[in-house]
């Protein structure tokens, strides 16, 4: 009888979506409700992951969380609970990617990369000194405002050899700059970088 109800009444407000799914588990019914704010998702996933492609991706596996999620909690505002739950599952993507790059970072500290080098091997460990959940999206946003302000060939480099793990010679090669070009500028933006963040360290 209660399901007989949502069927001949269809939900129009996010709240009754809620409740109709919640006491149906119809997926037809969160996908009508998920489709409302599919554009407020991906918004919400490309500021923080800044890929299309990896915010699409997102989308989707945040609905797949949803029909679970969905049903285990109380939920009063669908907007803004989804925003939140957005939010949080792209902070989880970039704490992820954050221990990629510290990784990447250490590994880089070899003797062989180091022979080239005069900064100290945690030049750059400020980006990850702090793993505190509170604190994560604060040093994301840190990072990524530091980043913006050294010149862009200095970025540049910053962003191919560390975030994107690409060799000396690779960097050169899609840069257009010679080798030592590239070492100085990686050199420069690393202090330039960690200068920044520590600055900007509150």
């Amino acid at each position: 009888m209660f399901f007989k109800r949502f069927r001949k009444h269809q939900p129009t407000t996010d709240a009754e979506f809620v409740a109709a799914y919640q006491a149906t588990g119809d997926l037809e019914l969160l996908g009508a409700l998920y489709e409302r704010h599919m554009e407020l998702v991906y918004a919400v996933c490309f500021k923080y992951l800044r890929d299309e492609e990896e915010s699409k991706d997102a989308v989707m596996q945040l609905f797949e969380q949803l029909v679970i999620d969905l049903r285990r909690h109380e939920v009063q505002h669908f907007r803004s609970w989804l925003h939140s739950i957005a939010r949080n599952y792209c902070l989880m993507q970039l704490r992820s990617r954050r221990v990629q790059v510290e990784e990447s970072i250490m590994a880089r500290q070899r003797p062989e990369y180091e022979a080239d080098d005069d900064l100290p091997a945690d030049a750059l460990q400020v980006i990850t000194d702090d793993d505190d959940a509170l604190d994560l999206e604060h040093n994301l946003n840190r990072m990524d405002g530091c980043l913006s302000v050294l010149p862009p060939e200095q970025k540049r480099c910053i962003e191919l050899f560390y975030l994107e793990q690409k060799s000396y010679a690779d960097v050169a090669d899609q840069t257009g700059y010679d080798l030592k070009q590239v070492k100085s500028y990686l050199q420069n933006g690393r202090r330039n970088l960690k200068i920044c963040m520590e600055k900007h360290h509150d």
